[in-house]
């Protein structure tokens, strides 16, 4: 198409397989589009295309959707962003709504045979590492390969302080799961392969603030247009990731097989009741795996 619609906070240029978003700087820009900068959104990434009155009197408002699974950015938002800052939609002056309705109606003859099914995988581009933000309890940062936790003595349980700070491969991921800082118990979870999907957590039954592999958010921390992209990138990172291979070691034939350390087995029990303590541990998990490394001495 190579035409530009400029609007509120943002201008599109379209081209020929996809639109490229730029969003202002200005002080009234909310600051998860300043973050973003410019995006390019591929024609193919998108379901539909719509176009309605503003909320302000004397405005329209262009909307792209984009098909489910195609954005890294809209799946880990998962619909917690306010309308403000939705990066799929263009605020223009009702006196433009002819001009707006020739792009709408040029857009949606670019949508392909599939637009109404969920897209491959992941369309467009997630922010790029290195990415950073403070939480209530520690720091994260991810550099591509790795996520890390570093926890604030201030902030952090004390299930968290023991357990040290915490580094997570890309590889050993099936997801991450964030909640926007805005909300209630706030907060993003990083969701080991192998996990229950249903739980979301790297623990079942263990809240945010004693689960390791997870960040609290809080007041002023956290915030949207620093968490969120990191969970984006974080997101497209483990798609594109191949698993860890978890490789066992050969067994040792019966013979072989040394005797266990009596100390390491007291080491692991203390610190199997220092869990326990922690409330990490239900009574029946602790009597169990205390039973089992009994049995091993």
């Amino acid at each position: 198409m190579g035409d530009v619609l400029a609007g509120i906070h943002s201008t599109w240029q379209f081209e020929s397989d996809s639109v490229l978003v730029r969003y202002e700087r200005g002080l009234r820009t909310p600051k998860l589009l300043q973050v973003l900068g410019e995006r390019r959104i591929p024609y193919e990434a998108l379901s539909r295309v719509e176009l309605a009155p503003g909320g302000r009197r004397g405005t329209i408002v262009v909307r792209a959707v984009p098909r489910p699974g195609s954005d890294p950015l809209m799946e880990a938002a998962d619909g917690q962003l306010k309308e403000t800052c939705d990066p799929y939609r263009l605020v223009l002056p009702a006196d433009r709504e002819l001009l707006a309705d020739y792009f709408v109606h040029e857009m949606r003859s670019q949508l392909g045979p599939d637009a109404a099914e969920p897209a491959p995988g992941h369309l467009v581009h997630a922010p790029e590492p290195p990415l950073s933000f403070k939480a209530y309890d520690g720091k994260a940062a991810f550099d591509g390969k790795e996520i890390t936790f570093r926890w604030f003595r201030t902030g952090a349980s004390s299930a968290k302080w023991k357990s040290g700070d915490q580094t997570f491969a890309v590889g050993e991921l099936a997801g991450v799961e964030w909640r926007s800082p805005e909300v209630f118990k706030g907060h993003l979870r990083l969701i080991p392969r192998g996990a229950d999907p249903a739980a979301l957590r790297a623990f079942p039954g263990v809240e945010v603030d004693q689960d390791p592999a997870a960040v609290v958010f809080g007041l002023g921390y956290g915030p949207v247009h620093e968490s969120l992209p990191f969970a984006a990138a974080v997101r497209a990172a483990v798609q594109a990731a191949e698993p860890v291979p978890v490789t066992a070691a050969p067994a040792a034939p019966p013979g072989d097989r040394e005797r266990p350390d009596p100390a390491d087995i007291a080491d692991r029990i203390r610190h199997l009741g220092e869990l326990y303590e922690a409330g990490l541990l239900t009574d029946d998990e602790f009597s169990g795996k205390k039973a089992q490394l009994l049995a091993e001495l």
